[in-house]
């Protein structure tokens, strides 16, 4: 049930037309709408954003952030919103039991040139924001015609590449890496097989628009237990690819994809050895 009432947020916070035809802020509009009177309060110090100053590829843009909890507190839940795109809200994670810190990396669709916003709520009720800015090359990659054949799409559709690693050296990020170290965490790297459709793209051949069809939701359980839920948006890439950070002793992760179509599919890593 949670998961429906927070894929029908997702839906209304679409931008309303007069913020996309002015340009006016849209983030107190999708601030009032999923947080109402929640006093937000500043999370830079907890926050720690890495995304494209000016993105590469539109379609295919990585976003990432570490983020601790405020001593004495956990994390139980993060939000990714790109102000800009179509469905503002572009992931929510969601754990199963609150967790001391997080780190997430997953490819986005960056729609044009946008505030990003990345929110913390924790278990002790409080709740945190940190924001940049993300420029883009204009592609307007929500509408942009798919890399692939809708139809060639389907064969693959739900295919996963799943896999636990050790924290690696990150010479452009040293401060992660050490404190991924010391929190003694692993990394979960997930490649979905998905064309994600926003609903806003139009067959190159039929010229008609294709439905919109994109993954709602990944479980990741860790050794037999809930660990989190990820609630995804028309804002995920195609052939969408998230790292998440695991407590240090997992062993084997188990992940189930369900589509907007009702389509599931599941993958299994295991520690070598174990």
């Amino acid at each position: 049930m949670k998961f429906a009432i927070l894929a029908a947020l997702l839906a209304a916070t679409a931008l309303p037309a007069s913020a996309q035809a002015n340009r006016d802020p849209a983030w107190p509009d999708i601030r009032a709408a999923v947080w109402g009177e929640t006093t937000l309060q500043d999370g830079a110090h907890l926050i720690a954003i890495d995304s494209p100053t000016r993105t590469m590829d539109d379609a295919r843009a990585q976003i990432a952030a570490r983020i601790v909890a405020p001593q004495g507190d956990a994390l139980t839940r993060v939000s990714l919103v790109l102000d800009e795109n179509p469905m503002p809200v572009s992931a929510v994670f969601d754990f199963d039991a609150p967790q001391p810190g997080f780190f997430f990396d997953v490819t986005m669709r960056v729609n044009g040139p946008t505030p990003l916003h990345v929110v913390v709520e924790t278990a002790m009720g409080d709740s945190f924001v940190a924001e940049t800015f993300v420029k883009t090359s204009g592609t307007g990659a929500c509408s942009a015609p798919p890399g692939t054949d809708p139809k060639a799409a389907l064969a693959t559709l739900g295919d996963m590449d799943l896999t636990i690693s050790q924290v690696g050296g990150d010479a452009a990020d040293p401060m992660r890496t050490l404190q991924a170290m010391a929190a003694g965490e692993r990394q979960v790297n997930l490649d979905v097989m998905h064309p994600s459709h926003s609903g806003m793209q139009m067959d190159q051949i039929s010229l008609l628009f294709i439905p919109m069809r994109y993954v709602e939701t990944l479980d990741l359980d860790l050794d037999g237990a809930d660990f989190a839920t990820m609630t995804g948006s028309i804002s995920l890439s195609e052939n969408p690819s998230l790292s998440v950070s695991v407590p240090g002793d997992t062993q084997a992760v188990d992940v189930t994809m369900t589509d907007t179509d009702g389509t599931t599919s599941h993958a299994r890593a295991t520690v070598a050895g174990y």
